[in-house]
């Protein structure tokens, strides 16, 4: 993990087994978790944007081969901690109270998939090669398929999941798992940087907020979201936070929050 940004308030989360294209085994699921639960303990001023990444050409390939070899050998009670594990993992991404913007290179395949869907931005290079490859191998996506269907939905996981196709960077637009494509990775870079900057021009508790409601209101009737996001919008306003973007705006100046300028 490294840091950056004002305040380092940034943090760049880096899968960091180039020589396996990033695949999964038991320790990176473990480190995964354990980074995004010491981040979610942060205020808003400490972290304000997270940044996923993998190093080397993927990033990131499924499942590691001799850890997969592993789990066909235990079993059932064991096979399920070990899914609940990674689900476990996926689950403390997916509730990071800021955003998490994911660097996509290379391949993004099986669990690499299921990053991309707990992500809240993904941008991609265009030459990524994208898929739900479970099936190839005789499993199936399963731990990730509640992140993945909220992502996608139903339509497209019952067109990708079966046959384990793999799809280029604009299909994974066209279907909503990715949301900017750009050529090469410079390009990737700067995409990503842009990003950051867009989340550092937010106030920090409103860009908080602004995720939070989206799982609030996830399932609730009507009725119940209407006074659900009333009373949310009504305590934001009463921040000091919503003041000063108020007084900056009518004052024609950056927010307090706003980085300085380079």
């Amino acid at each position: 993990m490294e840091r950056s940004g004002p305040g380092n308030s940034v943090a760049r989360v880096t899968l960091n087994r180039p020589d396996v294209h990033n695949a999964f085994n038991a320790t990176l699921i473990a480190e995964l978790r354990q980074a995004f639960t010491v981040l979610a303990r942060e205020s808003e001023t400490e972290l304000r944007v997270v940044v996923l990444a993998g190093e080397g050409p993927s990033f990131c390939a499924g499942a590691d081969v001799d850890w997969m070899r592993a789990a066909m050998a235990l079993d059932t009670e064991a096979n399920e901690q070990d899914a609940m594990a990674m689900a476990d993992m996926f689950e403390t991404i997916d509730t990071c109270p800021v955003a998490v913007v994911a660097r996509v290179q290379g391949a993004a395949l099986g669990g690499g998939m299921g990053l991309c869907a707990v992500s809240d931005l993904v941008i991609a290079e265009s030459g990524t090669r994208f898929g739900f490859t479970e099936t190839r191998l005789g499993i199936l996506p399963a731990v990730i398929s509640p992140f993945v269907i909220a992502k996608i939905g139903e339509s497209h996981a019952r067109a990708l999941f079966p046959t384990g196709r793999r799809f280029n960077a604009v299909r994974g637009q066209r279907i909503g798992l990715v949301h900017e494509v750009v050529e090469g990775e410079a390009a990737l870079d700067a995409a990503v940087e842009s990003a950051v900057d867009d989340l550092l021009a937010a106030g920090p508790t409103a860009a908080r907020a602004a995720k939070s409601i989206i799982r609030e209101v996830r399932g609730l009737p009507h009725g119940s979201a209407k006074w659900h996001t009333a009373r949310v919008v009504a305590r934001q306003r009463q921040t000091e936070e919503a003041q000063e973007g108020f007084r900056a705006f009518t004052e024609k100046r950056p927010p307090g929050w706003a980085p300085e300028p380079e």
